[in-house]
């Protein structure tokens, strides 16, 4: 496994980490079995960061990773990092933070949490935990030994992110990375730059995009083929994130044996892609967002819509299906939509096409959204 020293710090963590979000399940609940089976294949491969949250599987995860790391793993506390995060939008008082806080150290049976994040930290939740003094109380927690690193995980447009990392000192930050998602010039590979040009270690969360970039078509998955036809997509996924230099752990949610074994295989004597391999991933990001049905931008020209269709939403839901068929995900994206916003509200007035600036023909792609989206139930 190799292992990316944070600069300044006597910290090493795995480039894989184990992210807890996505462990099998058995009757609504963590299949514990299967998953200390996986975790213990995860440690013998080298795996010694463990990414969990207050709210993972129903606020189940961080007490039964404590658990394992304490009876199953094998490992004495200073051969692990443990990360948890603080989930900024159920904090309306300090009380609130300590009080949390407090339960994650006992969920985790640990007294310090190696790298501890406020969770999903959007500009408005930023500016409420700074009038709250959750930055400083955090800070203080580090002073006294019960946090080792502080960061926080975002899923922000870069000009807020900027905001938040200029106006604070950060000594991490986790990053939503992958290659569809984050290439040169994105707004997510921006974030990526103004983290790495001030000196912030990035660590990296949905590098195989919630597994949308594990299984891709026969005819894109050629272009990899012709040069490695032993390696997953997924590998190459893992592969485009840790090419990024400043990338110190890649975060995965691994949920069956098979995706342990694989991930292991990728990220222990890790290899960078190559200029004749990252040609090989423009191609196939190029091909794939030919998938798309539509040619929505999401530019909300059409809106508001005098029915209360959300066509931005519906459209790019129906398109992120279109270029990954990853029915799972894209049933539950669906499933998020409001009656009030589904395009069966659509009463065929027109207003929306004579504003599209991409010419759509929303009225008809909005009755195959529909028909095709409700289908994935099924």
């Amino acid at each position: 496994m190799e292992y990316r020293k944070i600069n300044g710090t006597d910290s090493s963590p795995s480039l894989l980490g184990y992210g807890c979000m996505r462990f099998p399940e058995k009757d609504g609940k963590i299949d514990e079995e299967k998953s200390i089976a996986m975790l213990k294949d995860a440690v013998d491969g080298g795996v010694n960061y463990f990414d969990t949250a207050y709210i993972y599987h129903n606020g189940a995860s961080e007490s039964f990773i404590g658990r394992f790391l304490k009876e199953h793993s094998g490992l004495k506390r200073d051969e692990f990092y443990i990360a948890t995060k603080l989930p900024t939008w159920e904090v309306n008082s300090l009380d609130d933070a300590k009080r949390i806080f407090a339960e994650q150290c006992e969920r985790l049976q640990v007294e310090t949490i190696d790298f501890y994040l406020l969770h999903d930290l959007k500009i408005d939740r930023f500016e409420k935990m700074e009038q709250l003094g959750v930055y400083d109380y955090c800070r203080e927690l580090q002073r006294q030994g019960k946090i080792k690193h502080f960061g926080h995980s975002s899923h922000e447009n870069s000009e807020n992110f900027n905001k938040i990392i200029n106006a604070r000192d950060w000594d991490f930050v986790l990053l939503y990375l992958n290659y569809m998602d984050s290439n040169v010039g994105s707004d997510n590979y921006k974030m990526y730059e103004a983290a790495t040009a001030k000196g912030i270690p990035v660590f990296c969360m949905e590098g195989i995009k919630g597994g949308s970039l594990a299984n891709l078509p026969d005819n894109i998955l050629t272009h990899f083929e012709l040069i490695h036809p032993n390696d997953t997509p997924s590998a190459w996924a893992l592969r485009w994130v840790g090419s990024l230099g400043n990338v110190k752990v890649i975060l995965s949610g691994m949920s069956d044996k098979s995706q342990v074994k694989d991930n292991l295989k990728t990220l222990s004597g890790f290899v960078p892609l190559s200029d004749f391999e990252q040609d090989a991933i423009e191609r196939v990001g190029v091909d794939l967002r030919k998938r798309v049905r539509n040619n929505c931008t999401g530019c909300n020209y059409c809106m508001p819509c005098p029915m209360g269709v959300n066509v931005p939403w519906c459209f790019s839901i129906w398109n992120t299906y279109g270029i990954y068929e990853n029915r799972g995900h894209s049933n539950w994206e669906w499933g998020m939509v409001g009656k009030e916003s589904l395009p069966s509200n659509c009463s065929e007035c027109r207003k929306c096409m004579k504003i599209c600036p991409q010419n759509i023909d929303i009225v008809s792609d909005l009755k195959k959204c529909q028909s095709e989206l409700d289908g994935l139930k099924w």
